[in-house]
């Protein structure tokens, strides 16, 4: 059986997402194993240390992630989730989701596309309207990679002194090499403002020259994903440094009755008039019909009825269509 410093050992490199480490202290218990007569538990450690080898080497095992939490300055500067979304649980255009899941096949691959020096698609600029998925496409990225969600925080970033700005990027773009992640540049614009703009700001200028050195020259295993609402704001230097821009828009007729009967699945539909609930609902985000979603089961649920009916989404979406827009 194992010691408990071999047990310590595999605890310390999965921490650390030290694989080799972790490998060499597993061959180390089956042969040890072997020598005092446990021949099957030897042999089904060393099979297992085979199989984790050859994913390895095929590009669809990555190493662990260890246990991320900012601290020092960069506690300021990211906030850290492990979101568990997952872009099934998306209703997502015909235009976008394929192209998201070629991020996750070329980043699970990685290793594969480097042996031919190739690049996997590791840097994401998603522009749209708000509310219609982009923050959750990071954390759908992000859960489906089992990778930890860093969210910039902007207030943190961002400040009047010359100089000071620049340098948090780097700490941040510093980071990326250190611990793998999905790394959100939530309203970019904020730092990606067209540098010709009339009302333009000599410090952000230099701001945004950073950041475009910086992301042309990251190397790193993480994920940047930039989103923005207001993509006719970004300058178009930052257009070619981003391997893809995606953008997102309004939900179609479509999507509204998938969104509606992906977010109900819990709960009883009855015999729904989609043609009166379309009406009502068109122009809404994504986030607010997910919200009126919620309303509509929580009246239904409320008034003792077992289904939710068209009459409670229709008024659901009405009050939705008079309310502000919400972000997702």
């Amino acid at each position: 059986m194992a010691t408990g410093e071999q047990v310590k050992a595999l605890v310390r490199s999965f921490s650390a997402g030290d694989g080799e480490h972790f490998v060499s202290v597993a061959m180390q218990i089956a042969s040890q194993a072997a020598r005092t007569g446990k021949e099957k538990l030897a042999k089904d450690l060393r099979d297992l240390v085979d199989e984790i080898k050859k994913q390895q080497s095929s590009g669809t095992l990555t190493r662990p992630v260890p246990i991320a939490r900012p601290s020092g300055e960069l506690a300021g500067l990211l906030t850290v989730s492990y979101p568990k979304t997952l872009l099934s649980e998306m209703v997502l255009s015909e235009e976008v989701e394929p192209r998201l899941k070629r991020v996750l096949r070329e980043y699970r691959h990685q290793n594969r596309l480097r042996e031919h020096s190739l690049s996997a698609r590791r840097k994401l600029l998603l522009v749209g309207p708000p509310g219609c998925g982009k923050t959750m496409t990071a954390s759908a990225l992000a859960g489906e990679l089992k990778l930890p969600l860093f969210s910039v925080q902007l207030h943190g970033l961002i400040t009047k002194f010359m100089g000071e700005t620049a340098a948090k990027l780097h700490v941040i773009f510093e980071s990326m090499h250190e611990t793998r992640g999905v790394y959100l540049f939530d309203e970019f614009d904020a730092i990606g403002s067209n540098r010709g703009a009339k009302n333009d700001v000599g410090e952000i200028r230099r701001v945004l020259n950073s950041f475009l050195q910086f992301l042309e020259q990251d190397d790193s295993d993480s994920l940047v994903v930039a989103a923005t609402n207001y993509v006719e704001m970004l300058d178009d230097a930052l257009f070619r440094r981003f391997d893809d821009v995606i953008e997102y828009v309004i939900p179609t007729p479509e999507q509204v009755k998938a969104l509606i009967e992906n977010r109900l699945s819990s709960f009883g539909l009855g015999r729904i008039a989609w043609t009166k609930v379309k009406d009502v609902s068109a122009g809404l985000s994504h986030a607010e019909i997910s919200r009126a979603c919620d309303d509509a089961a929580k009246d239904c649920l409320l008034a003792g009825k077992s289904k939710v009916t068209t009459q409670l989404l229709v008024q659901a979406f009405s009050e939705r269509s008079r309310g502000g827009t919400i972000r997702l």
